[in-house]
């Protein structure tokens, strides 16, 4: 049964997502906020810096009215950066009753270190059974395409992830459910400070062996923090763990592994910030992890790594040198 659906956040994955539904035959907005990037969806139905050699169907819909984006909708997809999310809720009216929530953003909410379904039913006033998170190894570059992907949907109870598997499924877009919240956030935010350390070594000349021990390594920082935090092990062992991880470590569509082997480069961070045209989110939920790391008392060598090249100026090939020369230990996980 076709839904009426609105997708908040025109960045790439919010057009991709936006396309995805609307060819599932759903009855599809999508809101800007932007005056300027707005003005270019009404008149090329995309962003091209955003986008390259993509147009939204003509069935979705493109507004900049937030109230009324969100008026009769049955189902509202959050494509909203994480550190500005809160925001943007915090600007919603009164929402349909029994509307759901589906969580694309990836990070941690600096400052206050929540989830991003924490902020949702903090700022919403929503009950827990009505939000999800929607994660996994998923350039929007490579979905507009029609190419094979699949990601999880995580939430409570099992009938409204369920739900939103078949809304969203598709015949190149294959979805999983699973009920570990925390695990799937958790895992699609962390990899983001993985893969800017994976940047890093590909920006100073390192190769495979290199990113294959960031990966292996970072895994398991993840996987301890979120242990920590109450998620299950055998999440990061999925798509929005060792999948997502892989994925974006290695992927030249992936911003945050760009960032960072600009700054393997020598390149200072606020240059290549300004530089970008879309967020590159594990820069400030590097912030996030490292704050998290020290709360609970979690060893995560890699990230604190990048937080010290990120945030104070610590030359990469040194912090490099400092990971390599730690202590000798055994091989553990937890």
């Amino acid at each position: 049964m076709a839904e009426k659906i609105t997708v908040l956040g025109a960045g790439s994955w919010g057009m991709a997502i936006a396309q995805l539904l609307a060819r599932n035959g759903h009855q599809v907005k999508l809101w800007e906020f932007d005056p300027g990037e707005f003005d270019k969806l009404n008149r090329f139905r995309t962003i091209p810096s955003k986008l390259k050699d993509f147009r939204l169907p003509d069935s979705v819909g493109i507004t900049n009215d937030l109230n009324a984006a969100v008026a009769d909708a049955s189902l509202i997809v959050l494509a909203v950066p994480s550190q500005s999310l809160r925001s943007a809720l915090k600007t919603l009216g009164r929402l349909p009753v029994g509307v759901g929530i589906v969580n694309l953003a990836k990070g941690v909410e600096t400052g206050t270190l929540k989830r991003m379904s924490e902020v949702i039913e903090g700022e919403l006033k929503l009950p827990p059974d009505k939000i999800a998170t929607l994660s996994g190894p998923s350039h929007a570059e490579e979905v507009v395409r029609d190419l094979p992907t699949t990601v999880v949907v995580a939430g409570k109870p099992e009938a409204f992830v369920v739900s939103l598997q078949e809304i969203f499924s598709s015949q190149f877009f294959r979805v999983y459910f699973c009920d570990d919240l925390i695990g799937v956030e958790l895992g699609g935010a962390l990899k983001n400070i993985i893969a800017i350390a994976s940047g890093i070594a590909d920006g100073l000349g390192m190769g495979d062996n290199t990113r294959g021990a960031l990966i292996t390594r970072g895994l398991a920082e993840i996987t301890r923090l979120g242990l920590a935090m109450g998620a299950q092990t055998q999440t990061f062992a999925g798509l929005s763990g060792i999948g997502d991880l892989v994925t974006t470590c290695s992927s030249r569509h992936s911003r945050n592994r760009y960032v960072g082997e600009r700054l393997g480069l020598g390149e200072k961070l606020v240059d290549i910030l300004n530089d970008m045209s879309m967020v590159a989110e594990g820069v400030e939920t590097t912030k996030s992890g490292y704050e998290l790391a020290h709360n609970f008392s979690v060893e995560m060598p890699i990230t604190t790594e990048v937080y010290r090249v990120l945030f104070e100026d610590k030359p990469a090939r040194r912090a490099v040198e400092e990971l390599m020369g730690r202590e000798l230990k055994a091989e553990v996980w937890r």
